[in-house]
C-alpha cells in the first residue's frame, strides 16, 4: 500500500465529506477510494470514520489521523518545494478554480489562453458561477471572490480592488437631468442590481465627508446578471452603479456618461481564496502569480 497516496485519498474523503465527490475529483472510481480506505484502516488497526448511508463522521482515531496527515502531506509539500528551482519540473495536473460569472467571462477568460500557453501541462476546469461553492466539500483548489473575504477555513491573497463608477445614457440624462450630489439620486431612476444567492440588492454607497452615505434611487428594474444590467442602462431605464470594466466600452463610444465623478463609490477588494494548505500546490501557486499580474495591469483593478 502507498501510504502517502493513502493518507491523500482518506483527506479527500474527509474534506468532501462522501466517498463519491472524492472519487470525482480524485478521477478514480468510489471502489477505489473505499479498497484504499478500507486497507488504511487495517493497516492502522483503527476505524477512522463512522459510515452510514447519510453521513460520514471521523472517529476520535479518524480525528487525530486527520491532523497528523494534513501535517505531513504539508511536510512533504514543503520539502519537496524547497528544491524546486528554475529547472524544476512545470507545473503539471488537473486545477479545479471557480470564477464570479461576469468577471470570469469579461477579465479572466479572454485571456486565459496565455496561462494555458505557460503552463501546457495543467488541465484547467474553470466553474463560472455567481454562488460561493464549499471549495474544501467540492475539490475546487481555489477561487476568486470579490468584496469582504468572512471569516472562515479559507485564506486570501488580496489580488486588487474592483472600481465602481455612476452612469446613464445620453438619453436618460437629457430627460431626467444630471445628478450632482448622491443625495441626488433619491429623486432619479436606478437600475437595481440583486444578488441571486442572497435575494438582496447591492446597496450604492459613496463616501461623503469621510462618512459612508448609501443612496436609494427609484427602481424601476431589478436583474441579477450583471449584463443585463448593462443592457437596462443602455436602453435609458436609468442610472447604474457599475463596475469600471464593465462599462468602459460603452464610456468610450459615448452610449453611456459617467457622473458624480467626483464622488466615487467604494472599490471592493478582489481575492483568490484557497483552503489552508492547497497554496503550497505548485499549480495554485502558478494560477496565483498569472492572476496577479494579469489584475495588475488592469487599471480598473489595481489597489
Amino acid at each position: 500500500m502507498d501510504r502517502l497516496k493513502a493518507m491523500q485519498t482518506f483527506v479527500r474523503i474527509v474534506e468532501a465529506n462522501s466517498f463519491t465527490k472524492a472519487a470525482e475529483t480524485l478521477d478514480l472510481p468510489r471502489a477505489a477510494l473505499t479498497a484504499t480506505l478500507k486497507n488504511l484502516e487495517a493497516f492502522l488497526g483503527v476505524q477512522l470514520l463512522q459510515r452510514t448511508t447519510r453521513r460520514l463522521s471521523l472517529t476520535p482515531d479518524g480525528a487525530d489521523y486527520f491532523q497528523k496527515c494534513l501535517e505531513i502531506l504539508q511536510a512533504v509539500e514543503d520539502a519537496e518545494s524547497g528544491f524546486r528551482g528554475q529547472h524544476a519540473i512545470r507545473p503539471k495536473g488537473k486545477l479545479r478554480i471557480e470564477l464570479p460569472g461576469a468577471v470570469g467571462r469579461h477579465l479572466v477568460i479572454p485571456h486565459i489562453g496565455g496561462f494555458c500557453r505557460d503552463y501546457p501541462d495543467i488541465e484547467l476546469v474553470v466553474s463560472l458561477a455567481e454562488r460561493m461553492a464549499d471549495l474544501t466539500q467540492e475539490g475546487i483548489d481555489c477561487a476568486l471572490r470579490v468584496g469582504a473575504l468572512p471569516d472562515s477555513a479559507m485564506i486570501g491573497r488580496r489580488l486588487g480592488d474592483m472600481q465602481f463608477l455612476t452612469c446613464a445614457s445620453p438619453a436618460y440624462l437629457a430627460r431626467h437631468g444630471v445628478p450632482r450630489t448622491p443625495r441626488d439620486l433619491g429623486q432619479h431612476r436606478g437600475v437595481m442590481h440583486f444578488s441571486g444567492r442572497t435575494g438582496r440588492p447591492f446597496e450604492w454607497d459613496y463616501l461623503v465627508g469621510g462618512r459612508v452615505f448609501v443612496a436609494e434611487p427609484v427602481a424601476v428594474i431589478a436583474v441579477t446578471d450583471p449584463d443585463a444590467y448593462i443592457a437596462c442602462a443602455l436602453q435609458d431605464m436609468g442610472l447604474i452603479q457599475a463596475a469600471r470594466y464593465q462599462v468602459r466600452p460603452h464610456l468610450a463610444s459615448g452610449a453611456l456618461v459617467e457622473v458624480l465623478a467626483d464622488t466615487l463609490p467604494a472599490p471592493m477588494p478582489m481575492s483568490l481564496v484557497y483552503p489552508q494548505g492547497r497554496m503550497a500546490s505548485p499549480r495554485v501557486r502558478a494560477f496565483a502569480e498569472w492572476m496577479a499580474g494579469l489584475f495588475r495591469d488592469n487599471p480598473d483593478l489595481r489597489n
